[in-house]
């Protein structure tokens, strides 16, 4: 019998957003993680952090994955990693019909049997691989991911506008004590600098006091995943901090037409 070859998800910005060389995609990673402050704060259970290329948004990511670094497992831990759709509507939660998705870096296998009972329920979870091929969100967390954890498992999710508190009910039956999530989101697009920072702030501020209404009125391309992690928190009690703000006014790009970036972590 012939072995059915793996699918496998190729990178899509590898070069573009981020170094496609794995070793110099390894040195820009390592040193946005030397530059990040490690804050000193309980079991890290979740984070948000941003999406777009690294000499724009990799700063402040690094500030949420740096709190990963002294991380202490005890087993191979499942990354719930959720993020928005760019290039394909999606109406639920996309997932990903492969084995693994492929960096620079090596291989991140999915947890297939997580997927496979996931798919169980299609009033929540579709596997639409069109919706993953080209997009960037997931893609540019997973070098930080291999850098700060070594091996783990991913379930890849891409949220439309679904049943916020069914999906936060059912990740909270699935999350170990071992496992992470993840939400790939940047904030306000394409405002002013003064104006995208009072924006982001009133969103901000409103993830940071649980106040899901008012959050649900804020701007965040990953809006719907980030709501499901406000939900996923009340439910496991984990509390939010900001570790940084900024735009890419900050970080590289004029101040005319910005986008936010923010890194955040729940911790028990």
């Amino acid at each position: 019998m012939i072995p059915i070859a793996p699918r496998v998800r190729r990178p899509a910005v590898a070069g573009s957003f981020y170094p496609g060389v794995a070793d110099n995609l390894r040195a820009e990673v390592e040193a946005q993680l030397n530059a990040a402050i490690e804050a000193d704060l309980p079991p890290v259970r979740a984070l948000i952090v941003p999406h777009a290329g690294y000499r724009f948004s990799g700063p402040v990511a690094a500030s949420g994955f740096r709190q990963l670094t002294s991380r202490e497992s005890g087993g191979l831990p499942t990354i719930f990693l959720l993020g928005p759709a760019h290039h394909y509507p999606v109406r639920d939660v996309a997932l990903a019909p492969y084995d693994r998705f492929d960096t620079p870096l090596g291989s991140v296998p999915q947890k297939k049997q997580v997927v496979e009972d996931m798919l169980r329920d299609p009033r929540m979870y579709q596997p639409i691989a069109s919706a993953h091929d080209p997009e960037h969100c997931l893609e540019v967390e997973l070098p930080f991911l291999q850098m700060v954890l070594g091996d783990f498992d991913l379930v890849a999710m891409l949220c439309g506008r679904t049943d916020i508190d069914r999906v936060a009910s059912d990740l909270a039956v699935r999350v170990g004590p071992d496992d992470l999530v993840i939400v790939s989101s940047d904030l306000s697009h394409f405002y002013a600098y003064d104006q995208a920072r009072r924006l982001d702030r009133f969103f901000l501020e409103a993830v940071l006091a649980g106040d899901f209404e008012q959050a649900a009125q804020g701007e965040a391309c990953g809006l719907q995943s980030i709501l499901i992690l406000m939900r996923l928190a009340q439910m496991k009690n984990w509390r939010p901090t900001l570790l940084d703000y900024r735009n890419s006014g900050d970080t590289g790009g004029d101040r005319f037409r910005v986008v936010g970036y923010a890194a955040l972590a729940y911790t028990d």
